[in-house]
């Protein structure tokens, strides 16, 4: 299903400020949030599609490369999987803890980190997509891939510090990493603001990351792509991820396959269609043609009385299945071309013909103006 435009996801104008931008999916995630609408997938999927929207138009580059290539120019962009994500670990990516924990309290019980201190936990899975050709999908193939990711700044070894510093205890929260609001018998714990849940604060930032301790670098990997893949299929690069959080181990790479129109075949299940243009005369009196293939160009042979939309079937000329490895068969649809722009022989020679059809020439038209006479006949 093809997506939707970012900015009608939120609701906002293409001028949008960075602010209404950030109010806007505010306000669409209180309005999805499952906790919200609890067994409602539907709300879940939209809820997970405003993060999408939000993650492109919170980033300056991400927008511009959107709004000038739409969400072609995304690809390689390092997009995070929010299908494979939590609520906490959404809002934890946006810095939104703090802001939705007041809203729908700490803690909800799905899943999370609730209001606790962070401890080691494993990076984020970003997802990229690949083109192929019906050729590459008949094959199988290696694909080089280049992407965008947060990597651990080499210049703080992913503190955030400036090198010789530390991050210091967290002042507001005491190094626990949560909070408490309210008083006397009803209490409620969340997140610290301040730290992020982490328990320490940057004093001294570093100046290639300016303390976020992530910085953006290119990556390039190389895939396998098996025979007979499906557009939309996604392949797991295990470790490519975004590196994990204080130790943590990294998280995947899901590279989703497009497949590229072929000029003359198109794909149903394993099996391939062609449509292929015959003359009057070759539909009548048969003959052998040239039809296109991956395998290039075959002949296929037309038999006498040929009628139109007739299907011939190549056994072996198809895509082989993924998990079987057999392989399906090409399907040549034919279509007759009704001659114009006839020369005087030529529509002499078709009246001279139309005045010799009788019922073994064309019993089928013949059969059906019968039929339509019979029946104007028993109406009158």
């Amino acid at each position: 299903m093809a997506k939707r435009d970012y900015y009608e996801v939120l609701g906002v104008d293409k001028k949008a400020s960075e602010d209404e931008i950030k109010r806007a999916y505010r306000r669409m995630a209180i309005k999805y949030h499952p906790d919200k609408n609890p067994g409602d997938k539907e709300a879940e999927a939209k809820f997970k599609e405003c993060a999408e929207a939000y993650e492109v138009l919170s980033d300056a580059e991400k927008r511009r490369q959107y709004d000038q290539y739409g969400h072609e120019g995304l690809r390689g962009a390092g997009m995070h999987d929010f299908s494979r994500m939590n609520v906490e670990d959404i809002f934890s990516m946006f810095g939104f803890e703090d802001f939705f924990g007041s809203v729908f309290g700490a803690g909800t019980g799905r899943g999370g980190r609730g209001g606790g201190r962070r401890g080691a936990s494993r990076g984020y899975d970003l997802e990229t997509s690949v083109e192929l050709t019906l050729d590459e999908v008949a094959s199988g193939t290696e694909k080089t891939i280049e992407f965008t990711r947060q990597d651990r700044c080499s210049n703080c070894n992913g503190s955030g510090a400036s090198p010789g510093t530390q991050p210091a205890r967290c002042p507001l929260c005491g190094g626990s990493g949560q909070v408490a609001k309210g008083g006397g018998f009803f209490q409620m714990v969340s997140t610290c603001p301040q730290c992020q849940g982490s328990g320490h604060v940057v004093q001294n930032p570093c100046s290639q990351c300016r303390g976020s301790g992530r910085v953006p670098k290119k990556r390039t990997v190389t895939i396998k792509i098996p025979a007979g893949v499906h557009e939309g299929q996604g392949i797991r690069v295990a470790g490519e991820g975004e590196p994990g959080r204080d130790g943590g181990p990294n998280g995947d790479l899901y590279c989703y396959v497009r497949i590229k129109q072929h000029e003359f075949l198109e794909r149903d299940g394993n099996d391939l269609i062609s449509v292929v243009p015959i003359s009057f005369t070759q539909a009548a009196l048969g003959a052998s043609i040239e039809v296109p293939s991956l395998s290039g160009p075959r002949q296929l042979k037309i038999p006498p009385g040929t009628q139109y939309g007739s299907i011939f079937r190549i056994r072996g000329q198809g895509l082989p299945d993924i998990r079987t490895g057999r392989t399906g068969d090409e399907l040549v649809h034919v279509t007759i071309e009704t001659p114009t722009n006839l020369n005087d022989r030529q529509e002499e020679l078709l009246r001279e013909f139309a005045k010799t059809e009788n019922r073994n020439v064309s019993p089928k038209s013949q059969g059906f103006f019968e039929r339509l006479k019979r029946h104007f006949g028993n109406h009158s």
